[in-house]
């Protein structure tokens, strides 16, 4: 399943991906998942939850794809 974050500043950090896209209940499950190493951004395991996300970057959880779009109000 594809989900788009858009975002309402530059960037947002990979934690706040995951809780936005409804993904997991907490920063702490966010936490857990991400430092076990089950969270990919742009192919790439990623293990830091404070990671900072752009407009382009795709973040993959289990079978979902989450894709950071540019905020265009």
């Amino acid at each position: 399943m594809t989900k788009i974050i858009n975002l309402k500043k530059d960037h947002i950090k990979l934690g706040q991906v995951l809780k936005a896209a409804g993904l997991v209940e907490s920063g702490v499950e966010a936490k857990i998942v991400i430092t076990d190493g089950l969270v990919k951004v742009n192919g790439e395991i990623e293990t830091r939850r404070g990671k900072k996300l752009y407009d382009g970057d795709i973040v993959s959880f289990e079978e979902n794809e989450i894709k950071i779009k540019e905020f265009k109000g």
